[in-house]
């Protein structure tokens, strides 16, 4: 049963209530890295991939390590390393049935993020994954990048949120209990909130790599 109401049907109808992009807007958008692209990859250690299997089912998953970390072979492909996770593998699942993806790159203290839009692939070049070693352990596979569009999206979305503002942080007693969250989630016996949050911090420590 579908509860929203008065659901827009259609782009005439969407861009009737908010317009059209500007010229920069729409003059923004290239297809492969320059400098800029470049630097901003090489200061990031962060991004957000956006993935989706052959029925449209979505997902999007971080990607995190140290700023670089994701390489870029050239212009038009970069790597990003599949570090150890919880083995659930759905951007890699949904990759294998629908190859599009969607990234967003983020600096810390930068406002600006840096989007880039393409196809993905499973590679496992052991070459090319030695080169990506951190911690002495190569990643036994790794997300390949053909880029199709790379654009610089504004800064909105962070100052409406203040997301870098440490004096809007919340105080970690007010923090959402993750531990807890995830065993009233599983219900597994045995595994309360206190196990499970042994278990994070055991993985946090001892599996990053």
């Amino acid at each position: 049963m579908n509860i929203f109401k008065n659901m827009i049907s259609s782009e005439d109808e969407l861009r009737a209530l908010l317009g059209y992009p500007s010229e920069l807007v729409q003059n923004k958008v290239i297809d492969h890295l320059d400098k800029h692209g470049l630097e901003f990859i090489s200061k990031s250690p962060f991004l957000l991939m956006a993935t989706s299997d052959k029925n449209g089912r979505c997902d999007v998953s971080p990607r995190g390590d140290a700023p670089g970390f994701v390489r870029v072979l050239n212009e038009t492909h970069i790597v990003i390393p599949e570090r150890p996770g919880n083995r659930r593998m759905d951007s890699m699942r949904n990759i294998l049935s629908n190859p599009k993806v969607g990234l967003i790159f983020i600096i810390p203290g930068l406002e600006e993020t840096l989007r880039i839009n393409g196809h993905a692939c499973i590679i496992r070049d052991e070459e090319l994954l030695k080169q990506m070693e951190a911690n002495g352990k190569m990643p036994v596979v790794s997300i390949g990048v053909s880029i199709e569009e790379c654009f610089v999206h504004c800064a909105k979305a962070f100052k409406r949120s203040h997301l870098w503002n440490p004096d809007t942080w919340m105080h970690k007693d007010r923090l959402p209990n993750i531990a807890k969250m995830i065993a009233d989630h599983a219900k597994l016996p045995g595994m309360d909130a206190e196990k499970i949050a042994e278990a994070l911090q055991d993985s946090y420590t001892n599996r990053l790599y």
